[in-house]
């Protein structure tokens, strides 16, 4: 039995959330760590607390749109 082209759409659209989502998530958790690093909580140096917490807040605001354009850019690629 084959799936009709709306449910193909329907789990892909579902499938980029979730991954979106999912990377959003990540980003908050490299922030945690990166201010726990800085604050001291955790004993590693300085400029890896901060590289992690301006990574994470480049992976919460602006890695999900360009994984949003490339998803929507290949939708029409797959048979």
């Amino acid at each position: 039995m084959s799936k009709s082209e709306r449910e193909l759409a329907e789990a892909r659209a579902r499938n980029g959330f979730i991954f979106i989502t999912a990377v959003r998530f990540g980003g908050v958790a490299m922030v945690m760590l990166g201010f726990a690093i800085v604050r001291g909580i955790i004993d590693l140096p300085y400029a890896v607390g901060a590289f992690l917490a301006v990574a994470g807040f480049f992976e919460i605001f602006f890695l999900p749109r360009f994984i949003a354009r490339r998803w929507n850019a290949g939708a029409g690629t797959r048979e």
